[in-house]
């Protein structure tokens, strides 16, 4: 995978054709509650409301050239992976399908549908939305665009670069960990900077396979999914992603859902920002390690804010969402 800084520099460039860098801003609120100097990199301010924005730009680029022949797209998704593919593809000229597990978060389809996709729901989770999605790829010729590839990582590093440029000397970084294209494309950037800021990874105690995996050196993966954090219900790790991050992360950390909607709470109260599950999980990770990282300067990845509205009343009421 080439993560040279010129090839992460270059995939910046066409991401900044559509979109402009976003913010990090150090929250003194967040600092006072949790110790530390707490820088947020706010991916919620993307024109889809999360990272992902990033790599379709770079992705579909990289298809138009490469397979010129295509005309559209298939992907399974829980919501933002889908919003980017389909927003990137149909600026290009593309069809999109997206495939949904049924139950799906209301608003992040609708959201996928006003971009201009087909989305079509499909029972059971997400690993069986991304079967049917495969099947259809091939019965229609639609190109299945995975939730893990190369050029989605370079792309999602433009964050990392951005972030990193800004805040040269951070000693952790917060990534929540779906597919793993958000915490390989942040140590990719780490490393073609030549730093040492350690990066670690954030997943859901109910959904742990990928920090299982790491730890044991092996692909293990989890039966259910049972989180609202649907950005990283991800039950089977990605095999090639495992294999760029396991000698690179510097540790996992999982977070409980009640420890989420605690730190979506702390998002709204110190910086009014909304976060979804998924993008208060890195702020739930700090808040759980908040003794080790006393004094130190942290960032956390607030990957994305589509929270919708019925699990945002529940949250802010004090309560926690149920599973998806």
């Amino acid at each position: 995978m080439d993560v040279s800084l010129a090839s992460l520099r270059a995939a910046a460039a066409l991401v900044y054709e559509q979109m402009t860098p976003t913010p990090q801003f150090a929250w003194p609120l967040l600092a006072e509650r949790l110790g530390c100097d707490v820088w947020v990199k706010h991916e919620n301010h993307t024109p889809t409301g999360a990272f992902k924005a990033r790599g379709a730009v770079s992705f579909i680029d990289w298809l138009r050239r490469t397979q010129p022949d295509v005309t559209g797209i298939i992907t399974a998704t829980r919501g933002n992976h889908g919003q980017a593919q389909v927003r990137a593809a149909r600026a290009a000229g593309l069809t999109a399908t997206i495939i949904v597990p049924r139950g799906n978060a209301l608003e992040k389809n609708a959201a996928m549908r006003a971009f201009g996709a087909e989305v079509i729901e499909h029972d059971g989770d997400f690993d069986g939305a991304k079967a049917e999605a495969s099947a259809r790829a091939a019965q229609y010729g639609l190109y299945m665009v995975p939730a893990y590839h190369e050029q989605l990582v370079r792309g999602v590093a433009s964050y990392g670069l951005e972030l990193l440029e800004a805040v040269p000397d951070l000693d952790t970084i917060y990534v929540p960990v779906g597919c793993g294209s958000g915490l390989c494309g942040t140590i990719a950037a780490k490393e073609a900077l030549g730093l040492s800021t350690n990066i670690v990874g954030v997943v859901s105690s109910a959904v742990d396979g990928a920090k299982q995996s790491f730890e044991q050196g092996r692909l293990i993966a989890t039966e259910t999914a049972h989180t609202f954090a649907d950005g990283i219900a991800v039950c089977t790790p990605v095999q090639s992603a495992l294999d760029y991050l396991t000698p690179r992360a510097a540790r996992f950390v999982a977070v409980a859902d009640d420890e989420i909607a605690a730190a979506i709470r702390a998002l709204w109260q110190d910086t009014h920002n909304v976060a979804e599950g998924a993008g208060a999980a890195a702020l739930a990770a700090l808040m759980q390690e908040r003794e080790a990282m006393r004094g130190k300067k942290v960032a956390v990845i607030l990957s994305g804010g589509n929270l919708d509205m019925s699990q945002a009343a529940t949250v802010l009421a004090g309560g926690t969402p149920a599973p998806m």
